[in-house]
């Protein structure tokens, strides 16, 4: 479950232990926290494992936004049909379904369609790129 206002920009190592098969994103990601709109940062690197690519930070995080919003967000794919793949999503609050849906990533040109907002598709995206590296050729 990672972060909600994370923006993952760049995979930081691929996923090769136990502790790291089961990373939100499907790896280790650095990348942008939008939690506050308006004021981009970088997160250091001891918040990067723990809050942004594992999400519940609320609480834990100084940037994390104190009104009742989401604090964590699950992918799953539900399909691989070759040329494109269906990625299953929920957004949560305490643990419990805050939002839902499911994006349809394109192989063929690297995007998603119809996808609720920049943060949710750049994750779901990052998300589809991992799987796809670990994926069998």
């Amino acid at each position: 479950m990672a972060c909600p206002y994370f923006f993952p920009v760049e995979r930081r190592s691929s996923a090769v232990g136990a502790r790291d098969a089961m990373l939100p994103l499907g790896d280790s990601w650095s990348g942008l926290c939008r939690a506050i709109p308006g004021a981009l940062s970088i997160p250091d690197e001891s918040a990067l494992r723990p809050l942004c690519n594992l999400g519940y930070a609320r609480g834990a995080c100084p940037r994390f936004p104190s009104a009742d919003g989401p604090d964590a967000v699950r992918f799953t794919i539900s399909r691989d049909a070759g040329d494109s793949i269906r990625i299953d999503y929920v957004v949560e609050r305490d643990h419990h379904p805050f939002a839902h849906g499911n994006l349809e990533y394109s192989i063929a040109s690297g995007t998603l369609s119809d996808a609720p907002g920049d943060v949710l598709s750049r994750q779901a995206a990052a998300y589809a790129e991992s799987y796809r590296r670990r994926k069998p050729a």
